[in-house]
């Protein structure tokens, strides 16, 4: 493999894993507080990798995106939600499927944070500095694209969902029907620039925050 290969998976690989990791939990964390222990029960509530990995999410497609040039991305397998076990359901439904977008944002604030702590409070003479800086600005752009694109309004992405709780029966089940072309509709983004146009003002919030961190830190 090609050491630049290699060293470009090192930096991406642990904002990655805990970004989806992390999704994920928050998933099966928050569908617990609202009723449902389903996850829970079948070992999802967790922040192990190995109960979360989808096999095409998880390594085959994040291995291509990285040697393809690209930033590493992909997904974990979903955990499972009974929206029955719901006090509310409808809140149940978009809290839960919020939770996950929410927890990618947590992480890309708290990696912007330490970023700027590292640059900021730490001598450049150490020396992991530039490692651990590469693997944390990895972190920031993982996790931003990765709420990001969950927030999509798409079926079956979790934007879908949150949407779909202030709509009727029949407009909800008409709406989820459009996920027949979901892998049409990521074809398109990722061949098309549609999807850089809408992560570009996310990706620049991210460097505006740590940028912001690191004049306050400063």
């Amino acid at each position: 493999m090609d050491g630049n290969i290699v060293l470009r998976l090192a930096t991406a690989l642990p904002g990655f894993l805990l970004g989806i990791v992390f999704h994920e939990w928050a998933h099966a964390w928050t569908a617990k507080k609202f009723g449902d222990d389903t996850a829970e029960r079948m070992g999802r509530l967790s922040m192990n990798p190995v109960v979360h990995y989808d096999l095409v999410g998880t390594i085959i497609f994040p291995l291509v995106g990285i040697a393809m040039g690209g930033t590493m991305f992909g997904w974990a397998k979903p955990v499972p939600v009974d929206p029955r076990k719901f006090k509310n359901i409808n809140k149940g439904i978009f809290w839960v499927s919020f939770a996950g977008p929410i927890a990618n944002i947590v992480l890309a604030i708290l990696s912007s944070l330490l970023l700027a702590i590292l640059y900021t409070q730490v001598n450049s003479n150490f020396g992991f500095n530039t490692v651990v800086l590469g693997m944390l600005q990895s972190s920031i752009y993982i996790n931003i694209i990765l709420a990001v694109f969950n927030l999509i309004p798409f079926p079956p992405l979790d934007g879908s969902k949150m949407v779909s709780t202030f709509l009727d029966y029949e407009q909800a089940r008409k709406y989820e029907e459009l996920q027949r072309f979901t892998f049409l509709f990521i074809v398109i983004l990722w061949m098309t620039p549609a999807l850089s146009y809408i992560m570009a003002p996310a990706l620049m919030m991210g460097n505006g925050m740590t940028s912001l961190f690191i004049n306050l830190l400063g």
